[in-house]
C-alpha cells in the first residue's frame, strides 16, 4: 500500500550509484563535452529568433529593452548564474540522471518533484516544437537563398496559418491568405503540414538512439558551425555600428529591460539540461559544475556581444522579425552574408534540438525508473546504453505537434516553466543545507543563503514580467499533471510503495 505522506523525501544514498555498473547509462562525457553540449543548448532559437522581440517588444502586451538591450542578457545572466551555482552543488553532490527533478525529490519531497518532473516536460517538449517550427523558417530561408523553395502548404502548419490569418493587418497576411487558399484539401480541410519541422525532429530522434557519445559528436561539430557564424556577425556587423542607433539607449526605462529580459530568458534555456547528464559523466563530481558554470558563461558574453553589434547596426526598432540577425545585415546592406546568417540559425537550432530532446528523455527515463511514470519507460538498450524506447516515443510527440501548431504562445510557457523549475532548486539547496548539514559536498554554493533566496527571488522577478496568458496557461499545466500523479504516480512510486528502487531493463 502507497504511503500518505506527499513530502516523502528520497534518502541521497538511493540516488548515488556506488558502482559504474549500478547505473544502466555509459559515462563517455567529460567536462569539455559538457560545456559544449550548454552551448548547443543554449544558443539558438533564443538569439536567432527572439532578439529582435525582446529588443522591440509587443504591442499592446509587454515593452522592449531597446539598444538596452544587453543589460537585459546581463540580468538575465546574473539571475542563471545564481540557479547555476545551486544546479552545480546538486549536481556534484547527486550525480545521477534528472536534473531539478532527482534534485527536488531529495530536498522537497516526491509531490514537488513530481511537479517539477512535469514542470521540466513543458521546458523540453514544447520548448523543442517552439524551436523545431522556428528551424523550418530559418531552412526555407536558406533554400531561398539557393532559389529554391517548398510549397507553403508543405512548409507551414494549420496553426500557424490560421494564427497569421487571424490578424488583417500583419505582414505575413497576404502570403499565409494565399498558402491557405492554395492549399490541397479533405473535404472542405487545407492540407497544412510543416514537414520541414517534423523532418528535423526525427531525424535528432534518429542521431540520439544511435548513443549519447555520436550524439555528443555532431553536437560537437554543429558548435563549432554556430560560432563560426556568430563571430561572423560580430566580425563584421562591428565596422557597420552606427552610434546614432544607441540614442535614445533607454526608451522605456528600466521596465523595457525588465520586460526585454523576460522574452529574452528562451536564450538562456538549456544549461541545465547538462545536469540531465550526469549519469553519462566521467567524474561528475568535477565536470558537471565545470560544464554548467563554464557554459553559462561563455553563452553570457556571446549574448552580451551579439546585441551590442545588432542593435547598433540597425534602429532597434527594424530588428523586430522572425530572423532578426539576418534582417540586420539585409538592412546594413549585406544581402550577400544575410544567407549565411541563416544556415548558421539553421545548424544551431538543430543543436539546440539535439540537446533539448536527450534532456527531456533523460527526464522521463528516471521518472519510469521511480515508478512514476510506467517501467517501460526505464528501459535501456543492450547496444547503445540509451532509452530507446522513451527517445522514440518522445521524438514522435514532438515531431507530431510540430506539423500542425504555432509557435508564438510555446515561448513565454517555456519560459515560466523553466524560471519556476530554478526557483524550486535554489530552494532545494537551501533546504538540504539545514536538514544535511555535514553531507559531502564536492562544490558548495558560496555565501549560500544569499545565492540561494536571490536566485529564488530573481527567477519570480523575471517571470513578472511574463503577460497573463503565461500564467494561466502554466496553471492549467500543473493542475493536469497533478491529477495525472494521483491517477498513476502516486500509486506506484517505488518509493512510497517500500519496493526498492525500479531497476532499468535492457533489451
Amino acid at each position: 500500500m502507497a504511503r500518505p505522506d506527499l513530502l516523502l523525501r528520497k534518502p541521497i544514498a538511493d540516488l548515488v550509484p556506488e558502482h559504474e555498473g549500478d547505473t544502466g547509462l555509459k559515462r563517455s562525457l567529460g567536462a569539455g563535452d559538457l560545456v559544449l553540449l550548454a552551448i548547443g543548448a543554449v544558443i539558438g532559437a533564443g538569439i536567432f529568433s527572439t532578439l529582435g522581440t525582446a529588443a522591440v517588444g509587443e504591442t499592446g502586451v509587454r515593452l522592449g529593452a531597446g539598444p538596452a538591450l544587453p543589460l537585459s542578457f546581463l540580468l538575465l545572466g546574473g539571475v542563471c548564474a545564481l540557479a547555476a551555482l545551486c544546479y552545480a552543488e546538486l549536481a556534484a553532490m547527486i550525480p545521477t540522471a534528472g536534473s531539478a527533478y532527482t534534485y527536488t525529490y531529495a530536498t522537497l519531497g516526491e509531490l514537488v518533484a513530481w511537479i517539477i518532473g512535469w514542470d521540466l516536460i513543458l521546458e523540453f517538449a514544447v520548448g523543442n516544437v517552439a524551436v523545431a517550427i522556428a528551424w523550418g523558417g530559418y531552412f526555407n530561408s536558406m533554400l531561398s537563398g539557393f532559389g529554391l523553395a517548398l510549397p507553403g502548404w508543405l512548409s507551414h502548419g494549420y496553426y500557424d496559418v490560421h494564427a497569421a490569418l487571424n490578424d488583417t493587418s500583419g505582414a505575413n497576411y497576404a502570403a499565409m491568405k494565399a498558402i491557405w487558399d492554395g492549399a490541397p484539401r479533405i473535404g472542405s480541410l487545407p492540407v497544412l503540414l510543416n514537414v520541414p519541422a517534423f523532418a528535423i525532429v526525427m531525424m535528432v530522434t534518429w542521431l540520439l538512439m544511435r548513443g549519447v557519445k555520436e550524439s555528443a559528436r555532431v553536437n560537437a561539430i554543429m558548435v563549432v558551425i554556430k560560432l563560426a557564424v556568430l563571430a561572423l556577425f560580430i566580425g563584421v556587423g562591428i565596422f557597420h555600428i552606427d552610434p546614432v542607433n544607441y540614442t535614445p539607449y533607454f526608451p522605456n526605462g528600466w521596465t523595457g529591460v525588465h520586460q526585454g529580459a523576460a522574452i529574452a530568458f528562451f536564450a538562456y534555456i538549456g544549461f541545465d539540461a547538462i545536469s540531465t547528464a550526469a549519469e553519462e559523466t566521467r567524474d561528475p563530481q568535477r565536470n558537471l559544475p565545470r560544464g554548467i558554470l563554464g557554459g553559462l558563461a561563455v553563452c553570457t558574453v556571446i549574448y552580451v556581444v551579439v546585441a551590442i553589434v545588432a542593435t547598433g547596426i540597425v534602429p532597434y526598432t527594424q530588428l523586430k522579425g522572425a530572423d532578426p540577425l539576418a534582417r540586420a545585415f539585409e538592412m546594413a546592406g549585406l544581402t550577400n552574408l544575410s544567407w549565411i546568417i541563416a544556415a548558421g540559425a539553421v545548424v544551431s537550432m538543430a543543436a539546440v534540438l539535439l540537446v533539448f530532446q536527450y534532456g527531456q528523455t533523460r527526464i522521463f527515463y528516471v521518472m519510469s525508473r521511480d515508478g512514476l511514470f510506467p517501467k517501460w519507460g526505464a528501459k535501456v538498450d543492450a547496444k547503445t546504453r540509451t532509452p530507446r524506447i522513451t527517445t522514440l516515443l518522445v521524438g514522435l510527440i514532438v515531431a507530431f505537434f510540430a506539423l500542425f501548431v504555432d509557435d508564438d504562445a510555446t515561448y513565454d510557457l517555456t519560459n515560466i516553466g523553466t524560471l519556476f523549475a530554478f526557483a524550486l532548486v535554489c530552494i532545494g539547496v537551501l533546504v538540504l543545507r539545514i536538514k544535511e548539514p555535514n553531507r559531502h559536498r564536492p562544490f558548495k554554493v558560496p555565501a549560500v543563503w544569499f545565492v540561494t533566496l536571490g536566485g529564488a527571488a530573481a527567477c519570480i522577478y523575471i517571470m513578472a514580467g511574463l503577460p497573463a496568458h503565461a500564467w494561466e496557461r502554466f496553471g492549467i499545466w500543473l493542475l493536469v499533471g497533478i491529477a495525472v500523479y494521483y491517477a498513476y504516480g502516486f500509486r506506484h512510486s517505488v518509493l512510497r510503495r517500500g519496493t526498492g528502487p525500479r531497476k532499468e531493463e535492457v533489451d
